[in-house]
C-alpha cells in the first residue's frame, strides 16, 4: 500500500469514482460480466536487467539494487514510503526504451530486500547518507553523470542528499508528487490512514488485488511487479523476512499446486492446502516510524530550490504547490509537469507520461540522445 504517500496526500488527490455502496477498501468485489483480470505477480526480470546486493564497506549494510541500461547518465530512482525498487519497474522498461540511460532503482533503509543493521533509523540524514554510500561503492571516486529521481519520501530523500553534496556527479534532480506545505498538512491524519489499512493478506494476488481496488496503485501492470516488494510472509503470528522473488515464486507454485488440487486429489486435501495458505502483511510498520516524517518534509520546498542543478517537479495536480513553490515556478528556477488522472503513484499509475516527461527533461537539457521520437503530452510550466 503506498502508507505514508497516499496519506500525505489523501486530502488533495483527484476525485475518483466512489466504490459500490457498502463495499469498504479491502473486502472482496465481485467481477463484473467478462474476462476476470489477472492479479498474480510478476517477476522482476520481465522490466529490470539485473538485481544484486551491494555492501556498504564501512556499515557492512546490503542493499537491494535493479538495473537497466548499458550506456548514458544514470537514473538513481528512490521509491516512496511502504515502497521498494519494484515500483520504478514499468518506469525503468519505458524509459530505456525512449534515451540512452542507465537505470539503478534501489530498496531503501528498511524497504524491500534491503538489509541493515539499525532497521529503525529512518531518519533523512541517514537515508540521505545512505544513497551517498551506495553511489561511491558502485562507482568509486568517479562515478558518472547521475539524475537523481526520487518518489514522495524518495523524492525528499533526493532533495536532502543533493542538498549535502553527497553525490559529486549529480546532474539534475526530479521530485514526483511531494511538495512541503501538502505533506506537513497531511502529517496529522497519518496514523489514522495506516490503521484502515488491512493487516494482513490472504496471498499475494489478493494484496496486488486490494492495491488495484482500493486505488494506491491504478495501474495493473505495475501493481502486478511493485507489490511484491511491499508485503512479506508471515508465520506463526510473527513477521519474517522474504526476498521479492521467493514470494513470486511462491505465489506459483501455489497456483500450480492448487490447479492440481482440484483436477487430482480429493476435497479432504484441497481444504487442508487451503488451510496451510500463508498470509502475507507489510514489511515495514510505517506507524513507528512517525518521528521522522517532520524531518524529511520540513524545509523541504527551499531544499529544493537551493539546489544548483536543473530541476524537474512532476505532479498528480497543480493544487499541491505551496507558497514558496509556487513563487519559484514563477521566476522559472525549475521545470514542472502535471499528469492529470494520476493518483499519488504518479510513475507507476502513468509510468508512460513519466517517461516521456524525464525523456524531455534529459534531452532539452542535452544530459542524453533520444532513441527515437519524443512527443511530450502535457504541456511543462
Amino acid at each position: 500500500m503506498s502508507s505514508l504517500e497516499k496519506e500525505l496526500f489523501l486530502s488533495k488527490l483527484p476525485s475518483r469514482p466512489p466504490m459500490p455502496s457498502g463495499l469498504q477498501a479491502g473486502s472482496k468485489m465481485k467481477m463484473g460480466p467478462g474476462r476476470k483480470r489477472d492479479f498474480s505477480p510478476v517477476a522482476w526480470s520481465h522490466y529490470f536487467e539485473a538485481m544484486e546486493d551491494i555492501e556498504i564497506e564501512t556499515s557492512k549494510d546490503s542493499f537491494r539494487i535493479y538495473k537497466s541500461g548499458s550506456d548514458g547518465p544514470v537514473l538513481l530512482l528512490l521509491h516512496g514510503g511502504g515502497h521498494s525498487a519494484l515500483s520504478w519497474a514499468v518506469f525503468t522498461s519505458m524509459i530505456t526504451n525512449r534515451v540512452h540511460c542507465r537505470v539503478v532503482a534501489v530498496d531503501l533503509r528498511s524497504h524491500g530486500d534491503t538489509k541493515v543493521k539499525n532497521s529503525e533509523d529512518l531518519s533523512a540524514e541517514t537515508m540521505s547518507r545512505d544513497v551517498g554510500n551506495i553511489v561511491e561503492t558502485l562507482y568509486g571516486a568517479n562515478p558518472p553523470p547521475i539524475l537523481l529521481i526520487g518518489h514522495s519520501m524518495g523524492g525528499a530523500i533526493a532533495v536532502h542528499t543533493a542538498a549535502k553534496n553527497l553525490v559529486p556527479s549529480l546532474l539534475a534532480l526530479c521530485v514526483i508528487d511531494v511538495v512541503e506545505g501538502t505533506a506537513m498538512d497531511a502529517l496529522n491524519s497519518m496514523q489514522t490512514f495506516l490503521r484502515s489499512r488491512p493487516k494482513v493478506f490472504n496471498s499475494v494476488e489478493n494484496a496486488i488485488e486490494w492495491s488495484v481496488k482500493s486505488g494506491q496503485i491504478r495501474n495493473l501492470e505495475s501493481a502486478r511487479v511493485s507489490m511484491v516488494g511491499q508485503i512479506k510472509r508471515c508465520e506463526d503470528g510473527i513477521n519474517t523476512p522474504g526476498s521479492s522473488q521467493s514470494i513470486v515464486d511462491t505465489a506459483i507454485h501455489e497456483e500450480e499446486e492448487e490447479a492440481a488440487t482440484e483436477k487430482e486429489r480429493e476435497p479432504e486435501s484441497s481444504k487442508k492446502i487451503k488451510e496451510d495458505k500463508p498470509e502475507y502483511t507489510w514489511r515495514i510498520e510505517l506507524s513507528k516510524t512517525e518521528k521522522y516524517w517532520e524531518g524529511w518534509f520540513r524545509g523541504l520546498s527551499n531544499l529544493f530550490l537551493s539546489c544548483p542543478v536543473p530541476k524537474l517537479l512532476l505532479l498528480a495536480g497543480v493544487d499541491r504547490l505551496d507558497r514558496d513553490l509556487t513563487i519559484g515556478q514563477m521566476q522559472g528556477k525549475f521545470q514542472m509537469q502535471v499528469l492529470p488522472q494520476c493518483g499519488h503513484a504518479v510513475h507507476e499509475d502513468a509510468p508512460d507520461k513519466v517517461a516521456e516527461a524525464v525523456a524531455t527533461f534529459m534531452i532539452r537539457n542535452k544530459f542524453t540522445e533520444s532513441k527515437g521520437e519524443i512527443q511530450s503530452t502535457y504541456p511543462s510550466f
